[in-house]
Order: structure tokens, then sequence, then C-alpha cells
């Protein structure tokens, strides 16, 4: 299915910004560190290493907000904070296998285009 880049670019109140929440960097990682269990916040810092403690607070904060991740308080001394993935954040996971599979069929060529821009600059 092929988009028009203008409806993309137009949808204001549509496709816009749903990428501008999916598609960040961090925001798919932690999706798919949910995907496979629910976790503690130094848990996911941990697996996303280098991720900061503000950016990964930001994320899951504006992950929670958009209903794709579920923020859990557990009464326990101290008291300890698990998120997982929702239902509506699972669907997210079929296109991310689908990504994560291109990514790494045309990773090397994009390390090699890097490469070569980074050669023809020296």
């Amino acid at each position: 299915m092929t988009v028009p880049l203008e409806t993309i670019l137009l949808e204001i109140n549509g496709t816009r910004p749903v990428l501008e929440q999916v598609a960040n960097k961090w925001s798919v990682l932690i999706l798919a560190v949910l995907c496979t269990q629910p976790s503690r916040f130094n848990a996911i810092k941990r697996r996303l290493d280098p991720i900061t403690h503000k950016a990964l607070t930001e994320a899951l904060r504006r992950l929670e907000r958009n209903g794709l991740v579920h923020r859990n308080v557990i009464a326990t001394s101290p008291v300890a904070v698990e998120y997982s993935i929702t239902p509506l954040g699972r669907t997210l996971q079929e296109p991310f296998v689908a990504l994560i599979a291109w990514a790494k069929e045309y990773g090397p060529a994009l390390a090699s285009a890097r490469a070569d821009a980074e050669a023809d600059k020296n």
C-alpha cells in the first residue's frame, strides 16, 4: 500500500501525529523490549543502554499517554513500577518485525553508504 507523501505531511490530525509518537527511535526499541515481557524501568534502561534516564522517562510517558504502554504501580516496599505493552501497542509488533527484517537486510548497505559519504568528505 502506497500512501501519497502529501497525505502523510498534511494529515495534522491523522497519520502525522501517530508517526511522530511511534517512529521515535526510543519508542520503537521500548515497545520491542516490552513485546517480550513486562519490565521495570531499570530493566528497560539496561536493555537500551545508552538511553538516558530522562529520555526513557519521557518516552514511557509518551507511550503511556498514547495507550501503547501500561504503567503498573506495585505496592511493595519500596514501591515498584512495571511497564507492559497494551493490546493497542501489540498491534505494532507485525510492522516492527517487518522494519527489523528490513534493517537486517539493508543495514550493511546503509553502513556502506555512510562510509562512502564520510570518505568523500575527507
